[in-house]
């Protein structure tokens, strides 16, 4: 059995891209612990369960349905600190995404950049979707680079942000513009060479399922799976689950 440490923020995580892992893991035998800034009970972007704008946008049926699981595991309901997490006592990290404002407590926390980073210095398996790409770009190795300068990725692409906010902006604002920048255009200014960026295929509503991985993308580099989002989420918790093997 493994232990997969999971860092989130108080507020807004992505429901899909934390259930969907959570679940898959606890049902492969391993150990998932959930870690936020003081140990709070963590909440997700209410909007995903209730649906962004008339019903819609929010997160499908089944993870709704992991989501009122999740919210009675005491892994969940009594966190550690993200302090109290570390590289040496955890086997791997998963880096969840979300898109709306309270995201931001996590994804510029350095606690969890230099989580990440120590991560990023062991052989242990780590794995990052959507906007939890941005964790490991703002994350520093000891030269000053990113951890992920020199490695393959993916994260959630320029036109599914610009999308998604065009579509819901005279409704929601800059609900779906977490910050200034897009997520791609971040992610890749961390990298090596323009290469390493990987988009995926064109999407905006196929999404991959428990039993059906064909409309799903992840990028594989060694040890570190990367996807896009959560139409992605079932594939990249399948394959840290093989790595963890």
């Amino acid at each position: 059995m493994a232990m997969v440490a999971f860092p989130l923020p108080d507020n807004d995580f992505d429901i899909t891209e934390v259930v969907v892992p959570w679940k898959l893991l606890v049902e492969a035998g391993h150990e998932v612990v959930f870690a936020t800034e003081a140990g709070a009970t963590p909440a997700c972007d209410p909007l995903l369960l209730t649906g962004v704008v008339f019903g819609t946008l929010g997160a499908r049926p089944e993870p709704l349905e992991l989501y009122r699981e999740l919210e009675r595991a005491p892994a969940f309901t009594t966190p550690r600190r993200w302090s109290e997490l570390d590289a040496t006592s955890c086997d791997a990290l998963f880096l969840a995404g979300g898109h709306a404002s309270g995201m931001r407590q996590y994804l510029g926390s350095e606690a969890v950049q230099r989580l990440t980073a120590a991560f990023f210095a062991t052989p242990k398996p780590i794995a990052a979707i959507c906007h939890g790409v941005l964790v490991a770009a703002r994350a520093k190795d000891p030269s000053g680079h990113s951890v992920l300068h020199g490695v393959r990725t993916t994260c959630l692409p320029k036109y599914m942000e610009r999308s998604a906010y065009l579509a819901t902006f005279w409704r929601r604002g800059r609900y779906y513009r977490t910050y200034p920048d897009y997520v791609e255009d971040e992610v890749r200014a961390a990298l090596a060479k323009p290469e390493d960026f990987e988009r995926g295929p064109r999407t905006l509503s196929k999404r991959g399922t428990r039993e059906d991985d064909s409309p799903a993308f992840v990028v594989e580099d060694g040890r570190y799976v990367s996807a896009r989002w959560p139409g992605d989420a079932y594939l990249i918790a399948k394959k840290l689950i093989e790595r963890l093997a």
